[in-house]
């Protein structure tokens, strides 16, 4: 029973890798997408419902939401036309958050990824990109909120004396 989530994260990064699978924004592309998404809320909801939150469960979601956004990237970047300032603009987003994983790293020994609020926004924005994907106001907006957090998770590494997955912001 207290494996419940952990087992839904799993099944997650599985489902994640089908979709190298299938044609990229295609029915069947949608379904498991969803499903992916459904179980990324899920999973963080029977660990809390059954008691079984664990530093483990913790990681493991951090990891399969990193792994969604580089299967994202790499399935979807090829088929959309995005601006190359856009594109030079992830690139600086995903080495700040590299960044951050590094001063996780030396700093706490151990993997990890802050469950911030703006992490959260980042990754609903992120979910929903590829459901409205001919929208540029939600590209832009996306690459606001996507900055914003990293670096507002790079400063809390930074400031912090011990790593709290669950920290909610730079102010909590």
């Amino acid at each position: 029973m207290k494996w419940i989530a952990n087992v839904i994260s799993i099944a997650r990064i599985f489902l994640i890798l089908t979709l190298f699978l299938i044609r990229p924004l295609s029915v069947g592309f949608f379904v498991i997408y969803i499903i992916c998404g459904i179980s990324d809320m899920l999973d963080g909801y029977v660990a809390r419902k059954l008691g079984t939150q664990s530093k483990f469960g913790e990681k493991l979601d951090s990891a399969s939401d990193l792994i969604m956004v580089a299967v994202l990237i790499i399935i979807l970047y090829p088929i959309i036309d995005m601006p190359l300032t856009i594109t030079y603009w992830i690139v600086g987003i995903v080495i700040i958050r590299i960044l951050s994983m590094i001063i996780v790293f030396i700093k706490y020994k151990t993997f990890g990824i802050l469950h911030t609020i703006g992490n959260k926004v980042t990754g609903l924005m992120l979910f929903l990109f590829p459901i409205i994907i001919q929208s540029e106001v939600l590209i832009y907006l996306l690459c606001i909120t996507a900055s914003i957090s990293a670096i507002e998770e790079l400063f809390i590494h930074i400031l912090s004396k011990e790593f709290n997955g669950n920290q909610k912001s730079i102010f909590h």
